[in-house]
């Protein structure tokens, strides 16, 4: 009996050193030699802190910043432990009461209609850190306002924010908030 298990203990060792340890490892440390801040979670820093991850949105809701897209995170926005979309459907009552505040609120805000789809919609993940440009400039007005700033100069600072499409192809053309809003802070000084 023994010499019919001996083979399967070595293999189960075997394979949990190879594809539980080595591997991970070996994958772990290319990955911090080849790109070390998306290894760590593209953290973004101001004055030696980490104030948040270029990866995962925040909530902004003050006038002197842009918003970004709701989150469906559940009762804490943006919370990146409970990432997950809304199950709810284009009949749901729910969605229908929650798209609706968001326009009001928008409209509240000096947002003309009609409003990007971003404006009231939430990701697959419900952390989306990107809006579109046209979410973006939407917001421009309200911001110079908020901060006493030129229309032109924030929508200048929109426009350099503007990531593009990968190899000109993939993907649509994105403002990463939390990075437009740290550029805007950056540009009141």
């Amino acid at each position: 009996m023994i010499n019919h298990l001996r083979p399967a203990i070595t293999l189960i060792v075997a394979m949990t050193a190879v594809t539980g340890i080595a591997y991970p490892l070996t994958i772990t440390g290319i990955a911090q030699a080849v790109m070390p801040a998306q290894a760590n979670g593209s953290l973004i820093e101001k004055d030696g802190a980490v104030i948040g991850s270029a990866l995962i949105g925040q909530g902004f809701t003050s006038d002197r910043y842009f918003w970004p897209r709701p989150s469906a995170t559940g009762p804490e926005p943006y919370n990146a432990s409970t990432s997950s979309g809304s199950s709810l459907g284009t009949t749901s009552i729910k969605l229908k009461e929650r798209v609706a505040a968001d326009v009001t609120r928008l409209e509240a805000a000096g947002l003309a209609m009609p409003h990007p789809a971003d404006a009231v919609t939430t990701s697959g993940s419900g952390l989306d850190p990107h809006v579109s440009p046209a979410f973006a400039e939407a917001q421009v007005a309200r911001v110079a306002q908020a901060r006493g700033l030129h229309l032109e100069r924030v929508s200048d600072l929109v426009q350099t924010m503007t990531a593009q499409r990968e190899l000109g192809v993939i993907g649509e053309p994105r403002v990463n908030v939390l990075e437009l809003n740290l550029a805007l802070d950056a540009l009141a000084m």
